[in-house]
C-alpha cells in the first residue's frame, strides 16, 4: 500500500521574468517501507519537490495523500500532526543545525516543541536516539562546531526521528560528507530504515548512491518526471535519453570495458514560463517535430514509465527491443 500519493503536483515561484515552475505536473506514489530514489541535475526541482511534501512550500495545486488522507492543504494543528509523521533531513548539518545548541539541545528540542513528553522521559528519549545514531554520550554538550561532517549529520538524523515519523524526505543527506563517511551514514539510513520501518523518499544528483539505496527511482528535468521504475531495471534498461546520458556519467573501474560518455548538448530551457513541449528536446539527439507536444509518462512495461514521443525511434536506433516486438 502506498504511505505517500503525489498527484499532478505543481509548485511555481513568482519571479521578477514570469512563473518559475520549479515542481511541474508531478505525480508519482511511495510503498510503504520503501524508499524511492529521486534524481536529476541541480536546479531541476528535487529539492523543492521534497520541501513541499513535508510543507516547507505550500503547492500551488495539485494534491498530496499521506496513508490515504489528503495533506495538500491543512490547518495549523492539523500541520503539527501531519510534521510529526513527515520530517526531512537536510544536505547541509551545518546549516541546518543553530549553533548556539548543543547536540543534546538540538536533538531534544522536537520533542520539547510537541509538549508531548515529560521532562524525566525526554531526557532518557534523547539519549536513547544520540545511541541509536552512533552519537558517543561524551559528546552531548558539543556544538556543531566542534563535530565534523559525518557526526553533525547523525544529529540531524537524530532530531529526524526524534517523534517517531513514518515518512522521511532525505535531502542529499550525504553530498557534503567524504565518500568514507557516505558509505557510514547509507549503512545507518538503511539500518534505521529496518528497524523502524521507515518511507524515504531519497534525493541526489549521485546515481550511484542511488542505486544502492533506493527500491525505485525518479527521474527529474527542469521539474518533470521523464522516467521512473525500479532500480534494477532502471540501470539494466534506461530508455529516456537522458536518463542514458546520467548513467553514463557514473565512473567505472572496468578499463577492458570503457563507458562511452553521452556528452549533452545545447542550451537548458528556461524553467520560467516554459514553452509547451518536451523541456529536454533542445538537447536530445533524437528530437524532432513531435518534440513540440508536452509529453506525459506512458508504462512502455511493467512498472516502466518514460515520457518521451521518440522512445520506439530511439530503441530502434540503439538496437534495443520495441515492446510488442
Amino acid at each position: 500500500m502506498a504511505l505517500v500519493e503525489v498527484r499532478n503536483l505543481k509548485k511555481y515561484f513568482n519571479t521578477p521574468d514570469g512563473l518559475l515552475h520549479a515542481v511541474d505536473n508531478v505525480t508519482f506514489s511511495i510503498q510503504r517501507g520503501h524508499t524511492v530514489g529521486l534524481a536529476g541535475e541541480s536546479g531541476c526541482g528535487k529539492s523543492t519537490l521534497g520541501r513541499t511534501l513535508v510543507h516547507l512550500h505550500e503547492s500551488t495545486s495539485g494534491q498530496i495523500l499521506f496513508d490515504g488522507r489528503d495533506i495538500t492543504h491543512v490547518n495549523k494543528r492539523e500541520l503539527k500532526e501531519v510534521r510529526g509523521k513527515m520530517q526531512m533531513i537536510f544536505q547541509d548539518p551545518y546549516s541546518s543545525l543553530n549553533p548556539r545548541m548543543t547536540v543534546e539541545d538540538a536533538v531534544r528540542e522536537p520533542m520539547v516543541l510537541s509538549r508531548k513528553y515529560a521532562s524525566a522521559e525526554i531526557s532518557e528519549k534523547t539519549l536513547e536516539l544520540m545511541k541509536l545514531v552512533g552519537i558517543d554520550r561524551r559528546m552531548r554538550q558539543a556544538y556543531p562546531h566542534e563535530l565534523d561532517g559525518g557526526r553533525r549529520q547523525r544529529v540531524g538524523i537524530a532530531r529526524a526521528l526524534a517523534m517517531d515519523p513514518e515518512f522521511i524526505v532525505c535531502d542529499e543527506p550525504v553530498s557534503a560528507l567524504d565518500v568514507s563517511i557516505q558509505a557510514q551514514i547509507l549503512n545507518l539510513l538503511q539500518d534505521l530504515q529496518e528497524q523502524k520501518k521507515l518511507t524515504y523518499l531519497f534525493v541526489t544528483h549521485d546515481m550511484s548512491v542511488l542505486r544502492h539505496i533506493s527500491d525505485d527511482i525518479c527521474i527529474m528535468y527542469l521539474g518533470q518526471m521523464v522516467e521512473m521504475c525500479e532500480a534494477e531495471e532502471l540501470f539494466h534498461r534506461p530508455l529516456h535519453p537522458y536518463t542514458q546520458a546520467l548513467l553514463s556519467a557514473i565512473p567505472s573501474t572496468d578499463i577492458d570495458h570503457p563507458k562511452q560518455r553521452i556528452m549533452l548538448e545545447g542550451e537548458i530551457v528556461s524553467p520560467v514560463d516554459p514553452k509547451p513541449g518536451c523541456r529536454f528536446a533542445a538537447r536530445c539527439p533524437y528530437a524532432s517535430k513531435e518534440c513540440g507536444q508536452d509529453q506525459e509518462l506512458k508504462e512502455v512495461s511493467p512498472g516502466h514509465l518514460v515520457a518521451c514521443c521518440r522512445l520506439d525511434h530511439i530503441m530502434k536506433s540503439q538496437n534495443k527491443p520495441v515492446q510488442g516486438e
